[in-house]
């Protein structure tokens, strides 16, 4: 079977997008909606510029695929991305940061994947009703979803005594973070892992010299995702252009 190729016009990179899967299914952000998210593989290297450009144009990573939405009808999934030197430090920011340099530790290096990974993936995604009993994820699943990937990709560690408590797993352009996926444990809820994970991302862009931080998807009426309204100033994707919201 062939696919489609649709060229990537970078300057950067001889690479190609080949759109291996390409159906209409149940939206996983909005009940009653049809969503529409062609999988497309990177065929050629996915340099640090060419992410920057995937980003840039509404592209989110899954394993070695990359997709956007393209749902008809539906515009209500908005990329979102800030500036690091720019981010708006309120005080409930700096009292989750606090603690956690008094309480916590944190590492940045190469995503590991274990059971320990695994099962604390599963326990976050069963706290907050992420999915269904019969779709656990297993650590080949785990593997293929996260750890494997068509670029450079970082994982941000938390450990309480010790032991691994969340994780954060962060794709690197070379001007741009994007974030991918944040898990941890429900148990240690009161560190607000979510929040802590994007300041600790704007602390490393800026440390580094890193243009923006992708901060994934945000629709409105998706209590998992609108949360991202808290971090701003912020620039969305609104219908091909990039539209500061503050």
């Amino acid at each position: 079977m062939s696919f489609p190729k649709r060229p990537v016009a970078n300057p950067a990179a001889e690479c190609r997008l080949v759109v291996v899967q390409d159906n209409l299914h149940q939206c996983p952000y909005l009940d009653d909606q049809v969503a529409r998210m062609p999988l497309e593989l990177p065929i050629g290297p996915v340099t640090g510029k060419v992410t920057d450009w995937l980003l840039e144009r509404g592209y989110r990573r899954s394993g070695n695929f990359v997709y956007t939405t393209q749902c008809g009808g539906c515009r209500e999934c908005k990329p979102t991305r800030l500036r690091p030197t720019e981010f708006r430090w309120g005080k409930s920011f700096k009292r989750v940061l606090a603690r956690c340099e008094r309480e916590l530790t944190w590492t940045w290096g190469k995503p590991g994947a274990d059971q320990r990974r695994v099962d604390l993936f599963n326990a976050h995604r069963d706290g907050r009703n992420l999915g269904r009993d019969d779709h656990r994820v297993t650590l080949d699943s785990y593997q293929a979803f996260l750890t494997e990937s068509c670029c450079h990709t970082m994982e941000l560690a938390f450990y309480r005594e010790g032991s691994l408590i969340g994780a954060s797993i962060v794709d690197v352009g070379q001007r741009s973070l994007s974030a991918v996926y944040t898990y941890f444990d429900p148990a240690e809820s009161n560190y607000s892992i979510g929040t802590l994970a994007i300041l600790r991302q704007v602390l490393w862009a800026r440390e580094h010299d890193f243009d923006w931080l992708y901060l994934g998807m945000y629709v409105a009426e998706n209590r998992h995702l609108n949360y991202k309204a808290r971090f701003g100033p912020q620039q969305r994707l609104i219908d091909g252009r990039w539209v500061t919201i503050d």
